[in-house]
C-alpha cells in the first residue's frame, strides 16, 4: 500500500490549503488533486489552479507494506477495527445511483489515514452486510471476533456497522461482555464515504480516539453530536436509539446523557457521565437465541398474532405496549396461553421516554397476574436483544429475573420528567 503525504497547496487565488493528498481512483479526474482536510472532508482542486505543492511529510504508519496486510504499527497501543458493512464502507454505484457495501476494509486507510496518528491499527473484515440483514447469529459471530481482537492485545475495538440496527448490535455486545479490557465502539455514517457531506471520516476518527483513550470498557455508539462537524458523542450501547432517518446526529441517548464527547480537532475525549464499567479482564457470553420476538401493540391488534408466535416456537416475547405498558383486553387470553406454555412475556413502553408501571391501572395489574415481566425504562430494542441473550445463556425459569436485573445500564434507577427533550 502506498504512503500518504501531508501537503500544502498554494492556489492561484492566494489561498493556502493543507491536508492529506489522496491517490487517484477510478472515479477521480487525472486533472484534479483530491485533498482530505483536517475536518474530514475531501476537496478537489484543479491542477491548473495549483501554483505550488509543498510536501509536509508522510502520514504516520502509511508507508509501503505487503499487499494483503491490513495493519499499521506506529508504536502506539493497538485498536482493532472490525468491518461488518453498512453505509460507512459503502460507495455509490454511479451507473445506477444506488449505494452498495464495500467488501474491502483496507479502504479505511485511504478514507481516514489520520487514525494512524492515534493508535496502531488492525483492520479485519467480519462480514459485508447492510444492518437490516443482521441476525442474532451475526451478534454471536461479532462477539467472538471482538473477543479474539482483545486476546490479540487490542486496547479497544471499533465495529463499523450500518446505522439502521446499530443500536441493537451495541446492546447485544453490552450484554455479551461482562468484562472487557477496553471499549467496544460501534460507528456508522448517514452518508456514504464518497459523498462530499459524508460524516464517515469524523465518526471513524472519533471512534478510534474513544477506543484508544476512554477509561470505560462498555459497548458504545460513536456518532455526530450535532448536525455540524467537530464533536462526536459516545453513547452507552443500551441507552441509545436512532431517532432520524438522515440527520448526522441521529443517535441520541435516551433517559441519560452521553458517556463522553470527542473533539476531533484536538483529538481529545471528555467524560460527560458516570458511573461506568472500567477496563478489566475478558469475560463474555456470546450466545443469542433466534426464538425471541419484539411485538408492537396497536389498536385492534389481533390476538392470533401472539398465538402464531407461540405456535412457531418462540420462547420469549417483548411486547411494546402503550403508555405504562398496556395492551387491549382481547390479547389477555393469548398472553396467558403463552405464559402457561413456558414463553417469557415481557412488556416495555412505546413512548420511549418514561417507564413501565403495571400498578397504576387495572389493565397493568391484569398483566401482572398473568405473569408478564415489566421492564421499567428499558428501551424496546434493548429489551428484545436482552431477551435473545438471556434465552441463550440461562435456564428458562431464570430468564424473568435476568430481564429485571440491571446488567449494562439498560435500566436506570428512576425517570426524570425534565429529561424529556421535546424535540431532536
Amino acid at each position: 500500500m502506498e504512503s500518504y503525504r501531508r501537503v500544502r497547496l498554494y492556489l492561484d487565488s492566494g489561498e493556502v490549503v493543507e491536508g492529506v493528498l489522496l491517490p487517484s481512483t477510478a472515479y477521480s479526474s487525472p486533472d484534479v488533486y483530491v485533498v482530505k482536510l483536517r475536518n474530514g472532508y475531501n476537496v478537489g482542486f484543479a491542477k491548473s489552479r495549483v501554483r505550488k505543492i509543498e510536501d509536509l511529510g508522510e502520514v504516520a504508519g502509511t508507508g509501503a507494506r505487503p499487499e494483503k496486510t491490513r495493519e499499521v504499527d506506529t508504536g502506539r497501543p493497538w485498536v482493532s477495527i472490525i468491518a461488518t458493512g453498512g453505509t460507512i464502507l459503502s460507495r455509490v454505484e454511479y451507473a445506477t445511483g444506488a449505494v452498495y457495501p464495500s467488501t474491502d476494509p483496507a479502504l479505511l486507510f485511504e478514507m481516514v489515514p489520520e487514525i494512524s496518528d492515534v493508535a496502531s491499527i488492525r483492520v479485519e473484515a467480519l462480514m459485508s452486510k447492510f444492518s437490516e440483514d443482521m441476525t442474532p447469529a451475526d451478534w454471536s459471530a461479532m462477539a467472538e471476533k471482538i473477543a479474539e481482537q482483545f486476546r490479540k492485545g487490542a486496547v479497544g475495538v471499533v465495529v463499523m456497522h450500518g446505522t439502521d440496527t446499530m443500536h441493537y448490535s451495541s446492546a447485544a455486545m453490552a450484554f455479551a461482555f461482562k468484562e472487557s479490557p477496553g471499549p467496544i465502539v460501534f460507528v456508522g455514517s448517514q452518508r456514504s464515504s464518497d459523498r462530499p457531506s459524508s460524516d464517515a471520516f469524523q465518526n471513524i476518527l472519533g471512534a478510534v480516539i474513544a477506543a484508544a483513550s476512554a477509561p470505560f470498557a462498555e459497548s458504545t455508539v460513536a456518532m455526530h453530536g450535532a448536525s455540524s462537524d467537530g464533536k462526536i458523542y459516545i453513547h452507552r450501547g443500551t441507552r441509545v436509539r436512532k431517532m432520524h432517518t438522515s440527520r448526522r446526529d441521529t443517535f441520541q441517548s435516551i433517559g441519560v446523557g452521553p458517556l463522553a464527547e470527542v473533539d476531533v480537532e484536538s483529538r481529545s475525549l471528555k467524560l460527560l457521565a458516570g458511573p461506568y464499567k472500567a477496563r478489566g479482564g475478558l469475560s463474555y457470553s456470546a450466545g443469542f437465541s433466534d426464538k425471541a420476538a419484539l411485538v408492537k401493540f396497536y389498536p385492534g391488534m389481533d390476538p392470533r398474532i401472539i398465538d402464531a408466535l407461540v405456535d412457531l416456537g418462540f420462547r420469549g416475547l417483548v411486547v411494546e405496549g402503550t403508555g405504562f405498558g398496556h395492551v387491549r383486553e382481547a390479547l389477555l387470553p393469548s398472553i396467558k396461553r403463552a405464559v402457561d406454555s413456558g414463553v417469557v412475556v415481557a412488556v416495555t413502553s412505546q413512548t420511549i421516554y418514561g417507564r413501565v408501571d403495571l400498578y397504576v391501572y387495572r389493565r397493568g395489574r391484569e398483566l401482572l397476574s398473568l405473569g408478564v415481566v415489566p421492564l421499567d425504562d428499558m428501551l424496546p430494542e434493548a429489551a428484545y436483544v436482552k431477551m435473545s441473550w438471556a434465552l441463550a445463556n440461562f435456564k428458562p425459569e431464570e430468564v424473568p429475573a435476568v430481564l429485571r436485573t440491571p446488567i449494562a445500564g439498560e435500566i436506570t434507577p428512576r425517570s426524570d420528567p425534565t429529561e424529556f427533550p421535546g424535540k431532536l
